[in-house]
């Protein structure tokens, strides 16, 4: 060692701390009696027992950790597709680091530890089958890292499960599985908005799974000369062979009888107005109901007529082939309010809603059939030979505004009220309203935007058509005055 090497070791602590060690430990060989000769190959042989013992020592602790974290007895349940998962667990962090579970990332899910030894395991399951996630942690600084596996099961979401087969466009009265439309009335001279019209028809699952035709059918006009909107939504019935086409003509026939009506009528509107003047005079009742009988009852008529004609025409059918309900409503606003008047045989629901007063008044009531399960249908002859039919089926009311006139299928009223009985509570009302507008965040599927002149409402009301309800999977169909 060269003199300026002697001065740099003064100079450095951690040098002379070095120094003065080898000098303890040589004065410790020297009194312990230990050979020069020996003092290398006793230091080798010390090194290698201790770091064997350190080894050894570490491993234990390793063991016993891993044993620990075995004892826990991890236990994953099961979770469905593309549903909300989440399971919560305890580890020892404070005796292990760099925690991962292997394998949950591709699943869609996420692990999040916390200090206090709390973790969870929450997502939504990307994939459907048995997995065995690897719980990997160190134990120990320098040591492989540990792993254990922790089985998991996810089922496959019952969505996933049903088939959607395209319907074959060569059959009979062939429709497409989905249809919408919007019309945007355009706001009035004072630039006051116009209630438009959104409507939406889907296939149900059902029929997708078998590669049937859509049975439901709906039919929208608005006459810009008089202001009148005229809407229609007919469900055609499941057991009948041709149904999609009766629901079809029955919805074009009353707009065509309703639009011819209504297109320059000033009786018709005349008798509304004092009406409206003199609501408990009989004469001005009677008087604009005999307009609304001609416009809507005969309406009804024409439309069972014009199915009867297909059928006719069919040699292979009979006119229960072609049986449909049928629902259909014509609006207008005056001065003094709006005036409704409708049509309703059958199931479904047809509504006026009222956000801001809370009220939800049904037009009409939903028929029973012979049986549980049944409803009666506008191709049945004793629907028009019943004494009652006005009262029962007719409805006129005048009232000062509204949130939305709902004309729908049974395949959204079943699933969305279940009884009769809540069709005519308003908090069932309403909350289907909010569904419509915030749609199903469960299962991905958005709300409608019921804004004025929004064209897109249509896309976004077929979408939320496919939301999601056990054992409710018939067409569904559904038109929106707002």
């Amino acid at each position: 060692m060269d003199r300026k090497q002697r001065m740099a070791m003064r100079k450095s602590p951690s040098a002379r701390r070095l120094n003065e060690s080898a000098m303890a430990l040589d004065k410790a060989m020297q009194r312990a009696g230990i050979p020069s000769s020996d003092k290398e190959s006793f230091l080798d042989w010390t090194i290698a027992s201790l770091w064997n013992t350190f080894k050894e020592e570490r491993m234990n602790q390793r063991i016993m950790i891993e044993n620990e974290i075995r004892q826990l007895g991890l236990r994953f349940p099961n979770g469905t597709v593309k549903k909300d998962y989440s399971v919560s667990f305890e580890l020892p962090t404070d005796k292990i680091s760099d925690i991962e579970l292997i394998g949950a990332e591709e699943l869609g899910l996420v692990l999040a530890v916390g200090e206090d030894g709390r973790c969870s395991l929450s997502g939504k399951p990307k994939t459907a089958g048995d997995f065995s996630l690897k719980l990997r942690y160190r134990t120990v600084e320098g040591e492989p890292a540990s792993e254990l596996a922790i089985p998991v099961a996810f089922n496959p979401n019952p969505r996933d499960l049903w088939k959607n087969i395209p319907t074959d466009t060569d059959i009979p009265y062939y429709k497409p599985d989905c249809d919408n439309a919007y019309i945007k009335v355009e706001s009035a001279a004072d630039g006051t908005p116009k209630k438009d019209i959104v409507a939406a028809s889907q296939r149900g699952r059902s029929h997708a799974q078998e590669g049937k035709a859509r049975d439901d059918h709906f039919s929208l006009f608005h006459c810009d000369e008089s202001d009148w909107y005229i809407i229609a939504v007919a469900d055609g019935a499941g057991s009948a062979k041709y149904s999609r086409k009766g629901s079809e003509v029955a919805c074009q026939t009353v707009i065509d009888h309703c639009k011819s009506l209504l297109l320059d009528n000033p009786d018709f509107e005349a008798s509304i107005r004092e009406y409206e003047a003199e609501r408990e005079n009989q004469e001005k009742r009677t008087n604009v109901t005999r307009h609304v009988i001609d416009i809507i009852y005969k309406g009804a008529m024409k439309a069972h007529e014009a199915v009867k004609k297909v059928s006719e025409a069919n040699e292979e059918a009979k006119l229960k082939d072609f049986a449909t309900t049928l629902m259909f409503a014509i609006c207008k606003k005056y001065d003094f309010g709006w005036f409704i008047a409708s049509f309703w045989v059958g199931d479904g629901a047809m509504c006026l809603f009222d956000a801001e007063n809370k009220t939800a008044k049904l037009l009409g009531t939903p028929d029973e059939g012979e049986f549980s399960g049944q409803t009666r249908f506008l191709t049945m002859p004793e629907i028009f030979r019943d004494p009652e039919v006005v009262a029962k089926r007719l409805r006129m009311a005048i009232v000062p505004d509204f949130t939305a006139l709902f004309l729908m299928s049974d395949g959204i009223s079943d699933p969305m009220f279940e009884t009769d009985k809540n069709l005519n509570d308003y908090a069932k009302w309403e909350e289907f309203y909010n569904n419509l507008q915030n749609g199903f965040p469960e299962d991905e599927i958005g709300g409608v935007d019921l804004s004025d002149d929004n064209e897109a409402a249509k896309d976004q009301l077929l979408r939320w058509l496919d939301f999601w309800s056990p054992g409710n999977h018939d067409d569904r169909t559904i038109a929106i005055l707002y």
